[in-house]
């Protein structure tokens, strides 16, 4: 007889108080117990007596054990002398089963991990926010078993479906026994019980199923290679992710804020000037990295606008990949752009570092952080409306508006350091300016804060990065309106009054207003420049750029992104939030970022004899160091041959 899996334990048996098998599958709950069972024999005395035989016996016999023999005739004579009923132990370790079945099917926030003292079991916590923790609610997980689910077009053949879900499940189930077995009391709530395993891998395997069936064999394979590698941390992200969007919503565990870390270069505001030349990058053999020294000439601009007329409005969509037509000045229907909804990863894909192990187990497939998707197992995870372009081609941008150097500007002398911050939004021109922040280094004070009306119908605002949102132009004034004064204001005042956005009416206006505070020998700063300059179509000769600064270990085209580097070197969190970027937030980073590189490059301009007298950088021979950008310098060596 095999052994019940408690399968039909919720279920009373047919045959009611009739059943004779001793190891029923069906639930006897309603019956009378032990003691209501079978009568007790009462002595003639009228004292209470010890139990029966019988009674005696069963009660001290362990399920499964051998009945002995003498023991075996009573037991017979007892079943003749009364009905047929079935033996009391026996049915009582089929509900001892029954009830443990129920027990493993219950949530595992009202039943809790096991609690080794026997006391009373540790209830099961969310952690919500740092020092404080919740029980989490109770989850009714339905009853499934593990087998495919069906579907109209199923990408497999049955037999193959339940091999991979299989696998999957058991790739799951180590997982969660490592959780199970780890130390970090603060991960426990997210320990599942076998059915929620069952629902878990079901959910996944008829997900890859109904979205990639044409190549539904690899992804999941590639799922389940990902699964096999994981650590305790990203398999409780997993678990998190599921339970939001099955059950409920759980509030994601918040960091502690980073600890801003002071900056002391040790100098005044004017002697960081002084230093910062010594930051300046040529930007002379960098052009095949998106930095423009050169204006297209007028041949190279007509060549661009051709080939512009003969795509017939054809772009790749900067997003997902596929083409798309665009309609400048709108389609009959109204439309700006074909192709319906752009299925997207907002984020760029990971590549897991290398392992040791990978000789033996394979590489660590890269995944998007957004999603935790793996490299090609979904189409996106985000929806937008339109398809959108960017356009990278120096003379195509030309085309649109050409590019100007800064000019030189006597009458003002001398100008201070500006750190700039630009923000971009999709239009059916491509990717434009929609606002320019720019603030005076080392102090970072306000210089220029204005939205960009572009000259394209907007496609897409890019709110998620660039931080602007239709409120803003709707609340936005004209560019020169006086704006009123709170005198003295709080740190708390200024942030609860931020004054509406002032408006410019094109790019070139904008242009306009960044070139007035600008000589060619003015030291611009930004954290990726190229994107900025290119934008605003200015050739700068004189660039700080945080990201020559800060190189990648891997070098150009790989960038570190400047919320890497201000939390690692700032001790600052930036880009925080739903709300997108802020580009006064970010052009206060940078600059604060070329401070650090400041404080580092005077400690070893100082050991090399180098000195500062008013204001001026002295080398150890006695030269005046000064800021001579890229553009000087490539003049010089030219009229020198």
């Amino acid at each position: 007889m095999f052994t019940s899996l408690g399968l039909f334990g919720a279920i009373p048996c047919p045959q009611g108080k009739a059943c004779t098998l001793l190891k029923c599958i069906f639930s006897h709950d309603n019956e009378p117990t032990l003691a209501e069972a079978q009568p007790s024999k009462i002595p003639a005395s009228g004292d209470d007596g010890p139990p029966s035989k019988r009674v005696k016996v069963e009660s001290t016999q362990l399920p499964g054990s051998p009945i002995p023999s003498c023991n075996l005739e009573e037991s017979s004579l007892e079943m003749g002398r009364r009905s047929p009923k079935p033996v009391a132990p026996k049915r009582n370790q089929n509900t001892q089963d029954t009830s443990r079945a129920q027990e493993a099917a219950q949530p595992t926030s009202s039943r809790g991990p096991p609690n080794p003292s026997g006391s009373e079991p540790a209830k099961r916590t969310n952690t919500t926010s740092a020092g404080s923790s919740s029980q989490l609610p109770p989850r009714k997980v339905p009853k499934e078993t593990l087998n495919p689910r069906m579907l109209s077009h199923a990408p497999a053949t049955h037999g193959s479906r339940t091999a991979i879900l299989q696998k999957l499940h058991s790739a799951m189930t180590a997982l969660n026994e490592k959780l199970r077995k780890d130390k970090n009391s603060s991960n426990r709530c997210f320990i599942l019980t076998p059915d929620e395993l069952t629902i878990m891998a079901l959910d996944e395997e008829e997900k890859f199923a109904r979205d990639s069936p044409s190549v539904y064999g690899n992804v999941i394979k590639l799922r389940i290679v990902k699964v096999t590698k994981m650590g305790i941390d990203e398999w409780v992200k997993e678990v998190m992710s599921h339970l939001n969007s099955r059950y409920y919503k759980i509030n994601p565990v918040q960091k502690p804020q980073a600890t801003p870390i002071p900056i002391n270069t040790g100098l005044t505001p004017a002697e960081e000037i002084a230093v910062v030349s010594q930051l300046v990058t040529p930007l002379t053999g960098l052009e095949g990295h998106g930095y423009v020294t050169k204006q297209p000439t007028n041949a190279e601009i007509e060549t661009a606008k051709r080939g512009v007329d003969e795509s017939k409005g054809w772009e790749k969509c900067d997003r997902c990949g596929q083409r798309f037509q665009v309609f400048p000045g709108r389609r009959e229907d109204g439309a700006l752009a074909s192709g319906g909804y752009c299925d997207y990863h907002p984020g760029r894909p990971v590549y897991p570092q290398r392992k040791k192990t990978d000789h033996v187990t394979g590489p660590s497939q890269p995944y998007f952080p957004c999603c935790s998707e793996g490299l090609g197992t979904s189409t996106g995870c985000t929806r937008a409306k339109t398809h959108v372009f960017k356009v990278s081609e120096t003379k195509r941008l030309a085309s649109i508006l050409q590019f100007q150097t800064t000019p030189s500007q006597p009458g003002k002398g001398p100008l201070k350091p500006v750190s700039i911050d630009c923000e971009m939004g999709y239009t059916t021109l491509g990717l434009e300016l929609i606002r320019l922040t720019a603030v005076s280094w080392p102090e970072g004070c306000d210089l220029l804060d204005v939205l960009v009306r572009p000259m394209g119908e907007v496609l897409d605002l890019n709110t998620r990065f660039s931080g602007v949102t239709p409120q803003h132009y709707a609340s936005a004034k004209p560019y020169g309106t006086p704006i009123p004064s709170i005198s003295s204001p709080s740190a708390d005042e200024k942030k609860k009054t931020n004054p509406p956005l002032q408006l410019v009416q094109s790019p070139e206006e904008a242009r306009d207003l960044l070139l007035k505070l600008l000589q060619p020998e003015t030291p611009l700063i930004g954290h990726a420049i190229d994107n900025d300059l290119n934008a605003c179509r200015i050739i700068h000769p004189t660039v700080i750029d945080t990201v020559l600064l800060y190189p990648h270990p891997k070098g150009l085209p790989i960038r570190l992104s400047l919320k890497a580097l201000a939390q690692r070197h700032l001790g600052r969190d930036i880009q925080v939030g739903d709300n997108g970027h802020d580009s006064k937030e970010d052009s206060i980073a940078t600059g604060d970022l070329v401070r650090v590189k400041v404080g580092e490059k005077w400690k070893a301009l100082k050991k090399n004899g180098h000195k500062i007298e008013g204001d001026k950088l002295v080398h150890p021979d006695g030269r005046v160091s000064t800021v001579t950008s890229s553009w000087t310098t490539v003049q010089k060596r030219k009229s020198s041959r």
